[in-house]
């Protein structure tokens, strides 16, 4: 509907403004989706509550809590060098710069042609001469389709949804590795503790399989006991030797995480403060969870889906098409732009489709749909972070009740066994009740290293399960 030399028609431009009349319609509805609401943990959810993720906040150097000074040293540099953290970081440069092509589409396209042509007739006789020539071209065109009915508005918006979500992925793929780095540092200084426990423990053996083979030696002790003592050492030494591979193994984690090949990255051994484990506060908000970054992740997405509705509702309507062009054409440069080889046209086209078979009303209802299923995993994320956090509160007050029992076994396991040696060489007990003592004080001091860990490692997880720690100050800042 545009003419060659003229101005747009008329009624064009008056059916186009009838149109936008009714363009609120195909926006899409302004749903956000709603979350569990509880004052606190261990209370049922009364109802739900509108989303407000706080995933943008900063979480701190949480990891200070374990007040190791290497560990506060190494950790930054799981943010500069893991390549997951990198991949996140270019899928938001990536969700970015599609942001910025969407909002592209509010503006005109302009478009520039130049040209040149040579051309001749006949070629070169005796009987007839060549005739060529050169022709010029310029040409400018510009289109603009104004968003009536809130298609572009809403592809801008489900693109800045999805730009948030892969901001929030890259935060929860950074808190994902600096959790895991801190977690295989502590298992590598838990291991390293373990070690020397099990070398002091073997130069104890050795000792031990000495006296009883002296025993032996002199008719005391019989031949089993000193084949007991030597099982026993060379069971602790293997012990060592897989306690040794199991170190190198979270050691060789962490490395990776801190981008780095294992050759070029060293932790000597070194001590490991057992009693660093962060204090939870009692009382803790249901707000903290609006800082993990998979609920705005899944929040975002939702955002996403609302506004996909919008842009399958904006099919409705027609769509107008202004347009203007412009071109200059001589067979001389010189005359290229004079005005007496200037064409220009301005038109506006509407286009409309008046049977589909049903496709556009099916588009609406799968992008309803879509976003029925967002709200719904959603939903499901915020349960599920709930149950993680209930899951790292009460896995941090049995693990310190079982710390403190395996600290009252391993201390009376220890004085069975230096009683059983005492009374052994006063040929008072047999050696079977010297290995079996032997053997549970090992145990016994293991297991509390073991379950002072596990405390730790709840920690980080009660970190990662409230999105960064248990610090109230920004959320109440904001």
């Amino acid at each position: 509907m545009m003419t060659t030399m003229g101005k747009p028609l008329p009624s064009a431009l008056a059916l186009a403004s009838l149109f936008a009349l009714g363009a609120c319609t195909a926006l899409a509805p302004s749903q956000k989706a709603d979350a569990p609401a509880s004052a606190k943990y261990l209370e049922p959810p009364p109802g739900w509550m509108a989303a407000a993720p706080a995933d943008t906040l900063a979480r701190g150097p949480w990891w200070t809590l374990f007040d190791d000074a290497v560990l506060n040293q190494l950790v930054p540099q799981v943010a500069v060098s893991n390549q997951n953290v990198a991949a996140a970081a270019a899928a938001v440069e990536e969700s970015r710069a599609a942001v910025r092509e969407q909002r592209a589409s509010f503006f005109p396209t302009l478009s520039l042609d130049a040209g040149v042509t040579r051309s001749g007739v006949g070629g070169k006789t005796s009987s007839s001469s060549s005739s060529t020539g050169d022709r010029y071209s310029l040409g400018l065109g510009a289109s603009w389709e104004p968003d009536l009915w809130g298609r572009i508005a809403n592809t801008v918006s489900a693109a800045s949804a999805t730009a948030q979500a892969s901001e929030a992925d890259l935060a929860a793929a950074l808190l994902s590795a600096q959790t895991t780095f801190v977690t295989d540092y502590l298992s590598v200084r838990e291991a390293d503790a373990e070690i020397v426990t099990l070398q002091a423990t073997i130069v104890g053996y050795q000792r031990a399989l000495t006296i009883t083979s002296n025993r032996y030696a002199a008719a005391i002790a019989q031949k089993s006991d000193v084949l007991q003592a030597q099982t026993t050492l060379a069971n602790a030494q293997a012990d060592l030797a897989a306690l040794q591979q199991q170190r190198a193994q979270f050691f060789h984690a962490m490395t990776v995480l801190a981008g780095q090949p294992p050759a070029m990255y060293t932790l000597p051994a070194g001590d490991w403060n057992s009693t660093a484990v962060p204090a939870i506060p009692p009382g803790l908000p249901s707000d903290l969870l609006q800082r993990r970054p998979d609920v705005a992740s899944a929040e975002r997405h939702v955002a996403v889906a609302n506004a996909n509705i919008g842009v399958a509702r904006a099919a409705y309507f027609p769509s107008l098409t202004l347009s203007a062009n412009g071109t200059a054409g001589s067979t001389r440069l010189s005359d290229l732009f004079n005005a007496s080889s200037f064409a220009w046209s301005l038109g506006a086209s509407l286009a409309e489709t008046i049977f589909d078979g049903g496709a556009r009303t099916a588009r609406v209802e799968e992008a309803q749909a879509t976003w029925k299923q967002s709200v719904a995993q959603y939903r499901q994320t915020v349960l599920a972070a709930f149950s993680a956090v209930e899951d790292q509160l009460s896995a941090a007050t049995s693990l310190e009740q079982q710390q403190a029992l395996r600290r009252i076994a391993s201390q009376a396991a220890d004085q069975t066994e230096q009683e059983m040696q005492n009374r052994y060489q006063q040929g008072l007990v047999a050696y079977t009740d010297v290995v079996t003592a032997q053997a549970s004080a090992l145990s016994a001091r293991r297991a509390l290293m073991q379950v002072s860990l596990s405390r730790q490692t709840a920690a980080i997880n009660m970190v990662s399960a409230l999105g960064g720690g248990w610090s109230t100050q920004q959320l109440t800042a904001n």
